[in-house]
């Protein structure tokens, strides 16, 4: 097994699972440079290391001409990489057929709003994986994650199996050897805290899904263990597409809050949250507007379904209390126990 990505939030999550459940499995990861290989083979002596980025097209093509599953947790819009997996793949001269479990992201789904400009608003669109996966492998050619998804759909073949994971708002603490910090409900808290301020765009009504962290490794996991059995239960290829989500949730609602517990906590002036448009909420942090102003509603059936997958892992909304204090930390506006220790 190959892998990109696992010294990010998702990679090095479900390469902690994987390790975990499967020490049998012979793993390789892809790092950027010395001090990246440093903290895996700290945790992971027997991991074997190759040094390159997404741009080294050839090693990655090699590496994936070699081995029987890659898992690509990295940049799920750097288009070469992408390339780079199925033109090695395509080329194994092992026998059976190589899989590819590709992350993508439901960033995809938010096309409506992009294309209306309603950020902000509830678009009533929802998607599914199962009896819907023809409208996922359809979009526009604009939408989000769309151009590297179309190189993984027409990669497959009978001597390459391919799956999209597209896990949609990630929270919760990740296991992996170094990033452990996933972006949208965390870059709002930080913004909320550096900026004194509560917003939410427009009135907040879009809506996302989420899924927790480890509650993603689990089907990623899954998947690779139906690899390895020759495919099944897992369906691959046309039908393999898996919307990893644990339920839906208002931005506004996470944004108040959010705002609840800062206040609550001193951290900020007062819990009212403020209507701003996107253009403003680009401001607070880069691409806020895409990140919690659009809507993305897809629901997991397939990975239930056939997998038994399921999710166990506390809300988003649980989660909050622990995203506010990271946040604080990371900003120094709270001690950590070891620093009121070594006061």
């Amino acid at each position: 097994m190959s892998s990109t990505g696992t010294t990010g939030y998702i990679g090095g999550d479900a390469l902690y699972l994987i390790s975990q459940k499967h020490p049998d499995w012979e793993l390789t990861a892809l790092v950027r440079n010395s001090d990246k290989g440093a903290k895996v083979a700290a945790v992971y002596p027997s991991i074997r290391l190759v040094y390159g980025d997404l741009d080294s097209v050839e090693l990655i093509e090699e590496e994936a001409a070699g081995t029987d599953i890659v898992y690509h947790f990295a940049n799920c819009d750097h288009e070469a990489s992408a390339t780079a997996i199925a033109k090695g793949l395509a080329r194994r001269q092992r026998s059976g057929a190589g899989y590819w479990i590709h992350t993508s992201g439901t960033g995809i789904l938010g096309i409506g709003t992009l294309a209306s400009g309603k950020f902000g608003s509830a678009l009533p669109r929802i998607y599914n994986d199962w009896d819907g996966v023809e409208e996922l492998k359809s979009h526009p050619d604009e939408a989000p994650h769309r151009k590297v998804d179309k190189i993984v759909l027409s990669s497959y073949s009978d001597r390459v199996k391919t799956a999209i994971v597209c896990p949609p708002t990630i929270y919760g603490p990740g296991r992996g050897p170094d990033n452990t910090r996933s972006i949208q409900a965390y870059k709002v808290a930080e913004a909320f805290l550096k900026h004194k301020k509560a917003f939410k765009i427009g009135k907040g009504e879009n809506v996302w899904h989420e899924v927790h962290v480890q509650d993603l490794s689990e089907l990623y996991l899954l998947l690779g263990e139906a690899a390895t059995n020759g495919g099944p239960p897992a369906t691959w290829n046309e039908e393999g597409y898996y919307l990893a989500e644990n339920g839906s949730f208002v931005w506004g609602d996470i944004m108040q809050g959010i705002a609840n517990i800062a206040a609550e906590r001193g951290l900020i002036p007062e819990n009212t949250v403020e209507e701003i448009s996107p253009d403003e909420a680009d401001k607070y942090f880069p691409r806020a507007k895409y990140y919690v102003g659009t809507s993305s509603r897809g629901v997991s059936i397939r990975g239930k379904r056939l997998l038994g997958w399921k999710p166990v892992q506390c809300s988003l909304e649980d989660e909050l209390p622990s995203v506010v204090n990271n946040e604080a930390k990371l900003l120094g506006l709270i001690k950590s126990h070891a620093q009121k220790v070594f006061e």
